[in-house]
């Protein structure tokens, strides 16, 4: 995803998961399982338009080397019906893991929280599941204090680089925490990395659902 800052913290704690997009160069999935890595969330699509080129092959290459796959979806000022159809069509068959990737746009055409609504809303009915919603400083300013009914269905995938996760009043707990950008994996280089908040990340993976609001530990 999008790395605007160099991170603050580090953790020892938590299963971890890494997060991939064509950014990345090409992966070993085997090393980074070897190294203790139990799951991928790969970018898949962007907007109404782009389809992220590596996602394809570096699916079956994940699950060969025994990691668990989700996917994202970069959201755009885009219609936001026509993005989740693009996202559903271009992930099938669709992984239980499917994430709305809600930030900034370089481009400066972001995605707005009304059309944030209705993406996770299709999502929902195309699927029958909420799909997650990564964010961070960008979500915590589009929604400011108010909770938002419609959003708070989704679980929360936290990005924030500091010691203490800092929860949009939304949700009353994060179900992933991206706490770094700069993590080195091995045979994976330099990438995201964030941690799970639960004892049975492949229960989670399986049914798409988060496990039980809990109050989340800061990693250590």
């Amino acid at each position: 995803m999008q790395h605007p800052s160099e991170p603050r913290a580090s953790a020892s704690g938590g299963t971890p998961v890494i997060d991939l997009s064509h950014f990345n160069p090409p992966p070993d999935f085997a090393r980074a399982k070897s190294a203790g890595i139990a799951a991928v969330i790969h970018k898949a699509t962007e907007g109404a338009t782009f389809l992220d080129p590596t996602y394809a092959a570096r699916r079956p290459q994940a699950a060969r080397a025994g990691l668990l796959w989700g996917a994202y979806h970069f959201g755009t000022a885009d219609d936001p019906v026509a993005q989740a159809h693009f996202f559903l069509e271009s992930v099938q068959p669709a992984p239980p893991i499917l994430v709305l990737d809600y930030e900034t746009n370089p481009s400066g055409l972001s995605m707005s929280i009304a059309q944030a609504r209705t993406f996770v809303s299709t999502i929902q009915q195309l699927t029958g599941n909420w799909p997650g919603l990564y964010g961070g400083a960008w979500l915590k300013e589009s929604l400011a204090e108010t909770r938002d009914p419609v959003l708070a269905n989704c679980w929360l995938w936290l990005s924030q680089f500091d010691p203490t996760a800092q929860i949009p009043s939304t949700w009353t707990a994060w179900t992933l925490w991206q706490f770094t950008d700069s993590a080195t994996i091995p045979g994976i280089g330099r990438c995201d990395l964030s941690r799970f908040n639960g004892p049975d990340l492949a229960g989670f993976w399986t049914s798409g659902r988060p496990p039980s609001a809990s109050a989340p530990e800061p990693p250590s």
